[in-house]
């Protein structure tokens, strides 16, 4: 049984008001896990195709093998 599986059947055996706040804290849970996440911007890419560009032209120089 995995945790989802135990999960959902402890949430089963709770009262429907109960359930209304485990509902409410899997929002808050989900809200808060969203916002902690990274927020990729235009700029973290720069980087990223600079040390790109780096690397297919030492691939093209031979200076490293595929």
């Amino acid at each position: 049984m995995t945790i989802y599986d135990l999960t959902s059947a402890k949430i089963s055996q709770l009262p429907e008001s109960l359930v209304q706040e485990v509902n409410d804290f899997i929002d808050f849970l989900l809200l808060k896990y969203h916002s902690e996440l990274p927020q990729l911007t235009e700029s973290d890419f720069s980087d990223y195709l600079k040390n790109l560009e780096a690397y297919e032209e030492k691939l093209a120089q031979g200076e490293i093998q595929w």
